[in-house]
């Protein structure tokens, strides 16, 4: 491609904003180009970013799209459009809301940025990737969903925090979809190579992967008013990064599954080597038949959201 990097953000709210944010203190790319309903609040954020990055010295230059049309050939766009989970709303309220949101903003990426890698963070995350790989008509490897980086992130930070030790040494593994039905894998969890279950009992463990499966609606019970950003964010950035860089990294991703694990035609978060083509390859591990178990029930979750969508004829609508 004759232009430098480029990075679509759709959606310049807290976690698209921060998105942006990360990725401009990084100077991975050349420019990013914010897009968002609210084109002046759009602009000044650009502004601020802008500014920032010649502060740290970083060649990234923040932009706005002021329409679709100008989210044009990127490497990669990330959607965070969409209605915000709400106190007391559960993530299958959002479904047709944010489906509806989804199928528009993607229609226009597949016409403008059709060699992008898309990245979801719209929730239910699931759900919204498969929107998004089916409204694209991409291939699968394009199409990834950001969840089991954030997961693995907060269930890192509460092992950290029941520890004491640690820090920075921590590998946390989640699979599954981005929800109550998450599968936390203490078995693939170390600290500094250590597994998990020599530091700690079967009681911490369980204490810590309910925590991990609740994570979200734990802050969102502090900030009332809106949900996580920092670490959605930067679980985004590092995806976009491993892009970008084309490191063949592997990290747990939202992906289309045709048969690994035993699944087809469904969205869940599995490990994924990430480079250049976006996820390069699957990874299928070994899951005992109690993970196996948590897998399935939370493979069902998403299928019974494209249900939903395919009761409310949501393809069908051209």
């Amino acid at each position: 491609m004759k232009h430098g990097k480029r990075v679509g953000i759709v959606g310049a709210g807290n976690v698209g904003a921060t998105v942006a944010y990360s990725l401009a203190m990084l100077g991975s790319c050349h420019e990013i180009i914010l897009r968002d309903n609210k084109i002046d609040v759009a602009k000044g954020k650009a502004l601020d970013m802008s500014q920032a990055a010649s502060a740290v010295r970083s060649h990234t230059v923040v932009k706005v799209a002021e329409t679709m049309e100008d989210l044009v050939n990127c490497d990669v766009i990330v959607v965070t459009a969409g209605s915000p989970r709400l106190p007391g709303m559960s993530r299958d309220d959002l479904l047709m809301i944010n489906a509806k949101i989804t199928k528009e903003v993607v229609q226009g990426i597949a016409k403008y940025s059709p060699d992008a890698i898309i990245i979801m963070v719209s929730n239910p995350l699931d759900a919204m990737t498969y929107v998004a790989l089916k409204e694209s008509g991409f291939d699968r490897s394009r199409v990834l969903g950001m969840a089991g980086i954030l997961d693995s992130s907060r269930m890192s930070a509460f092992i950290q925090e029941k520890l004491g030790y640690g820090g920075g040494q921590i590998r946390a593994s989640v699979m599954g979809g981005h929800g109550d039905d998450m599968v936390p894998l203490p078995r693939y969890s170390t600290v500094a190579g250590v597994p998990l279950t020599d530091v700690l009992s079967d009681e911490e463990i369980s204490e810590i992967v309910d925590r991990t499966r609740h994570g979200g609606a734990e802050i969102v019970g502090h900030l009332k008013t809106g949900s996580a950003y920092y670490a959605p964010a930067k679980s985004t950035a590092i995806m976009v990064e491993a892009i970008l860089k084309d490191t063949k990294q592997i990290h747990p991703c939202a992906v289309f599954l045709e048969g690994e694990y035993g699944f087809t035609n469904v969205v869940s978060g599995v490990p994924v080597m990430l480079g250049a083509n976006g996820a390069e390859k699957i990874i299928e591990v070994t899951l005992n038949d109690k993970e196996k178990v948590m897998f399935q029930n939370s493979c069902s979750s998403v299928q019974n959201l494209i249900n939903t969508l395919n009761t409310h004829n949501f393809f069908e609508e051209k």
